[in-house]
């Protein structure tokens, strides 16, 4: 392998009936994880040491990619391999065609390795591939090892520690079943005068939760109060990436675009509170909202890059959800693009509380500038999260938040702002 940076595509060709899968990495010493930081998944995205990232998925045609980005110069000298993993979501692997890893150098954009696997049946989790150190070098070796325990029995087979709702109980281990007596001291030697008491440990970490709601055209909503997560705050993230990078006019199924280095998307919110109050949240007029006052949403900043581990963030303060009649996350272009022709986006809704809630954007095939992503509704007390996905098209003079506006009817007034 070379030592630069590696994009790792787990793909496969979707149809009707095919579900999903999802790709994961762990980092390992003697064949386990030191920790549950040393798993990367869409739950938890980027590993601490900035090694391994999950990028998300890509649909061009029918043809799904999942993506990880490597970089073997930055993993941790005590690592010993990286684990290269997929688990279905909603079926078995069995019903998955054309399944296969694929390494590319992202410097050359060339492909270095790549594995087909064949003949599954009823696995729901699979060993792909993996790195491994091998005499100063990092070497790939095909796997194709299969689980039928989904990600939860991959995870937990390498250490990993899984907090599930299903599970009401722990499994009984030696430790737990017949934990060893406190040590006596005898009779004779009298307890130390000065005692210096051991200092404090660190609270344990809190387990990996696998579960997500993936919203869908066919399944386009879901309700928070349901899955348990109306307390504490929710973080709205949106990520994206470029199809086609290049500065300068281009054309994609005859469409004309231009996209830019300095691409900008915002992400915004257009909020009504149940006493009647309007308003929105962006960064254009410094409009960050306030998260401990109304109107309880929060942008944390203004992110040109997309990553995965960052994108743009909104933060609801579902502490107060009884105080929300509708909040509509959108966002518009900036500067950089014409359209959202040739980006590729996710959206993730993380609750503090409860599964976190995720879902792409379709391509889009309008010279569209304003996208409405989700429609939080509260109705009588259920908070119900919408995929909306809707590109607009702003007619000539008019701006996105005003174009947003008026589609979903909010009656407010906007005058220019800038940044």
């Amino acid at each position: 392998m070379p030592t630069t940076a590696l994009r790792v595509e787990v793909g496969w060709r979707s149809g009707p009936g095919v579900p999903d899968a999802d790709a994961s990495a762990l980092l390992l010493v003697g064949g386990k994880v030191r920790s549950d930081a040393d798993f990367v998944f869409y739950n938890q995205a980027e590993h601490a040491s900035g090694a391994v990232r999950h990028e998300g998925k890509r649909d061009a045609g029918g043809r799904v990619t999942d993506t990880l980005l490597v970089d073997l110069a930055r993993v941790e000298p005590a690592i010993e391999t990286v684990v290269l993993a997929a688990s279905a979501d909603g079926g078995a692997f069995g019903q998955v065609p054309d399944l296969c890893v694929e390494v590319r150098d992202v410097a050359q954009n060339t492909v270095v390795a790549r594995f087909d696997s064949t003949g599954a049946t009823v696995e729901t989790a699979f060993v792909l591939g993996e790195f491994y150190r091998r005499q100063g070098a990092w070497k790939f070796r095909a796997v194709g090892q299969g689980y039928d325990s989904g990600l939860e029995g991959l995870a937990t087979d390498f250490g990993i520690t899984v907090d599930e709702p299903q599970h009401t109980a722990p499994p009984v281990t030696a430790a737990t079943a017949s934990p060893p007596p406190p040590p006596t001291r005898p009779a004779t030697v009298p307890p130390p005068v000065h005692h210096t008491p051991p200092p404090p440990s660190a609270p344990p970490a809190a387990p990996v939760r696998l579960t997500k709601v993936t919203l869908t055209k066919a399944a386009p909503s879901v309700s928070l109060t349901k899955q348990g997560g109306t307390a504490g705050t929710m973080r709205v993230n949106l990520n994206w990436e470029v199809r086609k990078q290049f500065s300068g006019w281009g054309s994609k199924r005859g469409r004309a675009v231009a996209l830019h280095n300095d691409l900008d998307l915002d992400l915004c919110a257009l909020f009504e509170l149940a006493d009647g109050r309007k308003g929105v949240v962006q960064s254009l007029g410094n409009a960050y909202g306030a998260l401990h006052q109304p109107p309880y949403i929060h942008l944390d900043g203004d992110d040109r890059t997309g990553a995965a581990a960052s994108g743009e963030n909104l933060t609801i303060n579902l502490d107060h959800k009884d105080d929300f009649r509708r909040i509509l996350v959108f966002v518009t272009i900036y500067e950089g693009a014409r359209s959202f022709a040739d980006l590729h986006a996710t959206v993730t809704l993380q609750p503090q509380h409860g599964a976190p809630v995720d879902f792409s954007l379709d391509e889009c095939t309008v010279p569209s500038t304003v996208c409405a992503l989700a429609l939080i509704t509260n109705t009588g007390g259920d908070l119900v999260v919408q995929r909306e996905a809707r590109y607009l098209v702003p007619e000539r003079g008019v701006s996105p938040q005003r174009t947003v506006d008026h589609a979903y009817g909010w009656g407010m007034n906007w005058t220019p702002g800038r940044k």
